[in-house]
């Protein structure tokens, strides 16, 4: 257990809606430590005093649960006959979209007086049919990442207090191999390991959650609008650009069906979809989105050794998950002739624009990179994210050494 004890954040969000009238919805990628969340938070309860007879733990791809997935009142049953009633209860349902009409039973359970109800699921979609629908202002999503830069050195055991580590090294590593805990306990079996696992994880994903889901028979196309989409983080596209390469490559998609895919990637969580902002009309544009991937590793997997998509977009990738995690709303900035990497309005409701580059090599970049946030005309902090250690502000606008700000040092 010692590798995830750094998931704090995550467990001080569960605590602080614990026995409040919400169902917990612990979403994320498929192996980004939602069980092990759980497994942490029900220690923590223990701690605090709820007997462990309180509390039930069911994951809905143990094979020995395999009975119940079409039998809800067989389950319903199943739960409160391992709890006493006559105290606080802690239910937690792990992967429960595997249950036939789960819907109902989170509604029923939710219902009964002292039963404080948390579910995890792989797919955004969770919360996009009848669920919300039944439970709408009675549920709160808390979004899992994988390891943060931080998370992930703590997960290694590197000490961060210590004055000149090589911080760009480590950041490699970290692209490089992955973020996704498990994948981290296996560095010590080398890398092929850790390819495996990201294979197995993937192949989970476009198996189980996508392909047999929504019943897609053109395996090859879809492959390829991934291993696009992935090639291109951080770059502006749209489904009618990616019809237009699938169509020179042979195949003819449909802008539509592009489009679809997409979304269940995204529902997925293994791309996030970013929109654009207007810098003038301060309002959401409605084309032309950029997509991030959750973790860096999965480029191994999906755009091969060559991974053909540069460091400053992997860097501007990882920025963009740690924004994420920081509880921002996230656009891209645009006006007619420049574009700012992004905009966000923080937990505080608060504007902040954000530039991100590898460094600060020529007199062109610096022109470029503090150019584009000057242009901006109003007052909210505006920074600038680079790798180098010799950091110089510009005209209010803070220029930071994105190693230290990832790390919030």
């Amino acid at each position: 257990m010692r590798h995830y004890t750094n998931r704090k954040e995550y467990i001080g969000k569960l605590l602080a809606y614990k026995d409040k009238d919400l169902i917990k919805v612990v979403s994320g990628l498929r192996r980004s430590g939602k069980s092990t969340l759980f497994e942490l938070y029900r220690q923590k309860l223990i701690e605090m005093g709820v007997e462990a007879g309180q509390i039930v733990f069911l994951n809905f791809e143990d094979f020995e649960l395999r009975k119940y997935l079409n039998d809800l009142d067989g389950l319903y049953a199943y739960i409160l006959g391992q709890l006493d009633l006559s105290k606080s209860c802690y239910v937690f349902l792990d992967e429960v979209q595997n249950v036939k009409d789960f819907e109902r039973l989170v509604d029923g359970l939710f219902i009964k007086p002292m039963m404080d109800v948390y579910i995890t699921g792989s797919n955004a979609f969770l919360l996009s049919g009848e669920l919300a629908t039944l439970l709408s202002g009675r549920y709160i999503e808390i979004s899992i990442l994988p390891f943060s830069f931080k998370e992930y050195l703590t997960a290694r055991n590197i000490d961060t207090s210590i004055n000149y580590l090589n911080y760009e090294s480590l950041f490699f590593d970290y692209v490089n191999e992955t973020s996704l805990p498990k994948g981290v306990e296996l560095r010590g079996g080398g890398f092929d390991k850790i390819y495996a696992y990201l294979e197995g994880i993937y192949t989970t994903i476009v198996e189980k959650d996508i392909a047999q889901r929504h019943q897609i028979n053109d395996k090859r196309a879809f492959e390829n609008i991934v291993k696009f989409v992935a090639s291109h983080v951080g770059n502006q596209i749209s489904p009618g650009n990616i019809a237009k390469s699938l169509k020179n490559d042979g195949q003819n998609t449909h802008n539509t069906t592009v489009e679809k895919y997409l979304d269940y990637l995204v529902a997925s969580f293994v791309f996030y979809k970013v929109n654009r902002f207007d810098l003038k009309g301060k309002k959401q544009l409605a084309t032309q989105e950029k997509y991030y991937l959750v973790d860096a590793g999965l480029l191994n997997i999906l755009v091969g050794k060559e991974r053909t998509t540069d460091r400053g977009h992997i860097l501007e990738n990882i920025v963009y998950l740690e924004l994420l995690r920081r509880g921002n709303k996230i656009w891209t900035g645009t006006t007619r002739d420049q574009e700012v990497d992004f905009v966000c309005k923080t937990p505080f409701g608060e504007l902040e624009y954000y530039q991100v580059a590898w460094e600060m090599n020529s007199e062109k970049t610096m022109e470029r990179e503090f150019g584009a946030l000057e242009k901006i005309n109003d007052n909210y902090p505006k920074f600038l994210l680079t790798t180098d250690s010799f950091v110089q502000p510009r005209n209010g606008i803070k220029h930071l050494n994105v190693f230290n700000w990832l790390l919030d040092i």
